[in-house]
């Protein structure tokens, strides 16, 4: 330490320079011998520094060499000034006492690494002026000016610097030291602009005004900033070198009022940040039950549907219902499955984005999970199976009795083609005057009319076995099949009755006509059956279908992705996967259409593959959403390597790790593998630190570890993360270090929204200390982290 000069000469050890003391020595010796105006300067200022402290304990000075002279007022301004207390202070008026409360105050400041020189209690008893502002200097120094340091230069050159930044944007204002720098006003005009934009219109200053100015900056920042009035503006624009312990010292007051505004802003910057996370957060934690609520509830409104398998009786109707469940099918299921995708696709989302943060994971609502969407959907495609299977069956039986009725109609119209005009062939009496040979002609013709009749019989027979079956199986027009075969029954005994009687008629005849034409009766005979073979045949190629078959498509492949690119090159690889996919739509729909053609046309069984549509229809279904999974996968991974700043190389290397030592290939490492696998990152795992690491990486204890685990303990370890803590000590800045925070500062410090949310979710503050208003931000930051209920 330089060597100091006796008279009244003073230095200190605390963060300055050797070279900053020498230059504030030669100051003090030029303010002793040369320049009164600034011992006038200096008392005005520091008097004014000093009220601006000791009015917060309710007193002030008037004479800043008298009101120090007993040493209370002066141990009262060190208290305040440093929240700390000093020694009781003697209580008598002597000059022994007086002496004492000094050389407490004095002590206290060296205390603080301050190395006062030739500064003695009785100099400031007595009352001298020059020794008192040097002392009132030394702890202006001590405690206003020291701890400012921009880019570790000294306190002097510190605040040189800060000032300098603050007003280069400004024109006429070039700050160079704290004194004729500061002459016209501006400076001070352009740091209050610079911070509180609203206080002054600097556009408006002039130059040539520099009394304005100062009185400007004066009034503003006594009314506004509660910075005090200590300089005046006559004499420092009189003065050719306006004194620079002065200009510091009130220059140093806007710094400490607008490095706390820059401080709480800081600190207000950062819990909005905090709160946006939790805003947004929320936001899809609702878009989630709005989703799992609405995809419930349509799952609940079409499961019903599906199992009324109540039969109709027409085919139109059953055909109705076909076409309803193919346009379900086609039209409303499909963006259902988009929604339970994208559903987990969010879950999935929000969980990282909520692990990130810090968050508690998220848990939906009771029966809204993942697993209860996946449940439900399970149970809608048991029973629409189950519906389909029933609508085929259905439709079979109705195509079987459409095919029975069709029959029916057929041979029932044959065979009344046939009998129409019997009746009145067989009442004929053209016998009576017949010849012989007529009379055989009339009898062969009459044998081989019963022998049709009899080939007949068996027509009759599957008529009504057709028409028995038919009401069995609730024929919807079930009457009029019965109507038109009871008649053909009724006209076939009748043609029986009138048969038995022609024939009774001609053996009478035939017995007088002998010489009947026996070569038309063979004739007759051996055509009766050939006839009736040709009717059969003609009505069993009539009965005749075919029933075919298709080929059925393969199955659809799987996708792979090369860790080795980047996550947005997998990202776009991937995407282009899920277009072709989806671009493969109209090969599905098309195939829909050829395979609905296909159960028209009665064709339900192919020999040629074991696969059906429904095979098809799910396998492209599953490869879709495998697709989209695999995509959530990696926007997941490029939401936790962007949040936890881990780079691509640091991503891909952990995933290449987990692949090596996934020996089953299945997404997940065996205990003894992942052991293996920290050890071959560089990890020296005892046995006690394994086993901590497992509860982190398998709280559940299911014996493996997934990837999603694997990175998320990598990410830990290698990044930092946003915490409580910090958020709380956010909040003491803006409450002025107190325990609470108010609802004024809330909306004086954030914007209205985050305000607001903050408000509504803080509970009352239940300390000692509180007051009307009083919010307990403590426990409202430690539930943004899950540590307690909001």
């Amino acid at each position: 330490m330089t060597a100091i000069d006796p008279h009244l000469q003073y230095t200190n050890s605390y963060n300055a320079t050797e070279e900053d003391y020498m230059h504030q020595e030669e100051d003090w010796d030029r303010d002793l011998l040369l320049d009164p105006a600034w011992e006038k300067q200096q008392r005005k200022t520091f008097t004014a520094w000093c009220n601006s402290h000791l009015r917060k304990a309710g007193t002030q000075i008037e004479n800043i060499e008298e009101d120090f002279r007993n040493g209370l007022k002066l141990m009262l301004l060190l208290e305040v000034i440093s929240g700390e207390r000093l020694p009781k202070p003697d209580k008598g008026k002597m000059r022994f006492h007086k002496i004492a409360n000094v050389n407490k105050a004095l002590d206290f400041i060296a205390s603080k690494g301050v190395k006062l020189v030739s500064i003695g209690a009785e100099e400031i008893v007595d009352g001298n002026l020059k020794m008192t502002l040097g002392m009132i200097w030394t702890i202006i120094l001590r405690f206003a000016i020291q701890d400012i340091s921009v880019e570790e230069t000294s306190a002097k050159e510190g605040l040189l610097l800060w000032c300098q930044r603050k007003t280069a944007p400004y024109r006429n204002v070039n700050v160079q030291n704290f004194h004729i720098s500061w002459k016209d006003g501006l400076a001070l005009c352009a740091l209050i602009h610079r911070h509180r934009p609203d206080l002054i219109d600097y556009s408006k200053l002039r130059k040539d005004d520099p009394i304005g100015n100062l009185n400007t900056a004066f009034d503003v920042a006594e009314k506004f900033l509660d910075i005090p009035k200590m300089l005046d503006a006559e004499d420092i624009v009189n003065t050719p070198k306006p004194d620079e312990k002065a200009i510091m010292t009130y220059v140093s007051c806007f710094y400490h009022a607008f490095a706390g505004a820059e401080q709480a802003e800081t600190a207000a910057n950062r819990i909005c940040k905090v709160l946006a996370v939790n805003q947004e957060n929320e936001k899809l934690m609702e878009e989630y039950e709005k989703l799992a609520s609405e995809l419930l509830e349509w799952i609940r409104r079409t499961i019903p549907w599906l199992e009324n398998k109540t039969p109709e009786k027409a085919m139109s109707a059953m055909q109705k219902k076909l076409e309803d469940f193919r346009d379900y099918r086609r039209v409303h299921k499909p963006p259902r499955v988009q929604e339970k995708c994208q559903l987990e696709i969010n879950f999935n989302t929000l969980q990282t984005k909520l692990r990130l943060s810090n968050r508690p994971a998220f848990m939906p609502s009771e029966g809204k999970m993942v697993s209860d969407i996946a449940n439900a959907w399970k149970g809608l495609e048991q029973v629409e199976k189950g519906y389909e299977e029933w609508l085929l069956l259905e439709i079979r039986r109705l195509e079987r009795l459409e095919h029975l009725a069709e029959k029916f109609r057929q041979k029932a119209t044959l065979h009344e083609s046939w009998t129409r005009g019997k009746e009145e062939l067989l009442s004929q009496r053209d016998y009576e005057s017949a010849s012989l040979m007529e009379i055989r002609a009339l009898v062969r013709k009459h044998e081989a009319f019963e022998s049709d009749l009899a080939a007949h019989q068996d027509r009759v027979e599957q008529i009504a076995a057709i028409a028995q079956e038919l009401n069995e199986l609730d024929y919807h027009d079930a009457a009029a099949v019965n109507s038109r075969c009871q008649a053909i029954c009724d006209q076939w005994d009748t043609l029986g009755t009138l048969t038995q009687k022609r024939r009774d008629a001609l053996e009478r005849v035939e017995k007088l006509l002998e010489t009947i034409d026996q070569l038309y009766l063979e004739f007759a005979k051996r055509a009766a059956p050939f006839n009736n073979w040709m009717d059969g045949a003609t009505e069993d190629l009539q009965d005749m279908f075919i029933v075919h078959s298709i080929e059925e498509i393969q199955e659809i492949g799987r996708i792979s992705v090369d860790i080795s690119s980047s996550l947005e090159d997998q990202m776009n690889h991937l995407k282009q996967y899920e277009q072709n996919i989806i671009s493969y739509k109209t090969n599905i729909d098309k195939l829909e259409g050829d395979h609905q053609l296909i159960q028209e046309s009665l064709i339900f069984d192919n020999k040629h593959t074991s696969y059906s549509m429904e095979h098809i229809r799910v396998g492209w279904e599953q490869l879709l959403t495998t697709i989209a999974r695999t995509i959530n996968e990696v926007e997941n991974q490029i939401l936790t390597r962007d949040a936890k700043g881990i780079s691509q190389e640091q991503m891909n290397e952990f995933r290449a790790s987990f692949n090596h030592f996934d020996r089953k290939r299945n997404g997940m490492m065996d205990p003894d593998d992942f052991r293996a696998c920290l050890i071959s990152m560089g990890y020296d795992l005892g046995e006690v630190e394994f086993a901590r690491i497992m509860t982190l990486v398998d709280s559940n204890n299911t014996g493996v570890v997934t990837f999603q685990a694997f990175i998320d303990f990598m990410t830990r370890e290698t990044a930092e993360t946003d915490t409580a803590e910090q958020v709380m000590a956010s909040f003491k800045i803006l409450a002025s270090d107190k325990s609470y925070i108010t609802i004024e500062e809330l909306r004086r410090e954030l914007p209205p929204e985050q305000a607001e949310y903050c408000i509504s979710r803080m509970t009352k503050y239940m300390g000692a200390d509180t007051v009307s208003g009083a919010l307990d931000y403590v426990s409202f930051s430690s539930a943004l982290y899950g540590e307690s209920d909001l």
